[in-house]
């Protein structure tokens, strides 16, 4: 089995260097994740999440450090910098991550970030004005769900296109 730190440094490296599949195999088939926009997802959903987020954000850079792990639980401090594509904005988003484990894999993962900073980033005056309300979070998390779930359902029909 191998050590819970070793598949934290995995899954960011895998994502520094945008290996959605490895990031993927690091999960549980029963994993659960939520973040501030992305909420209560399944291991299928959180596996395309990584995916989508990869595919689309053509500048991510990534940095992480501080892993900590035992037999159990996990943690991570995690530095994304991206263009948000929908406003064209820069965004450079601190991310504090803590992990449970079960045989090795994911089991749950959360990822906490300050919404205001991030939206103000992201949206610009909108995300300044907005950014502490529960109006814009629930707003942008509709939107992610919806992008998700069409990224998803795209997914499954060109996988049946090409089989």
């Amino acid at each position: 089995m191998q050590d819970n730190k070793q598949v934290i440094q995995a899954f960011y490296t895998a994502f520094q260097n945008k290996d959605y599949k490895t990031m993927q195999a690091c999960y549980s088939d029963a994993a659960k994740f939520s973040d501030e926009v992305f909420v209560d997802l399944n291991a299928e959903e959180v596996r395309a999440m990584w995916e989508m987020l990869i595919k689309r954000g053509k500048d991510l850079k990534l940095e992480f450090k501080n892993v900590q792990a035992d037999g159990l639980k996990g943690s991570a401090e995690w530095l994304a910098s991206y263009t948000f594509s929908a406003s064209g904005n820069k965004v450079v988003n601190r991310i504090k991550a803590t992990f449970e484990f079960e045989n090795g894999k994911i089991i749950k993962h959360t990822d906490s970030f300050n919404f205001p900073a991030w939206a103000n980033q992201a949206l610009g005056f909108k995300g300044r004005l907005l950014g502490r309300t529960n109006f814009l979070k629930n707003k942008v998390r509709a939107t992610a769900k919806h992008n998700l779930e069409k990224f998803i359902s795209e997914n499954k029909r060109d996988s049946k296109l090409r089989s």
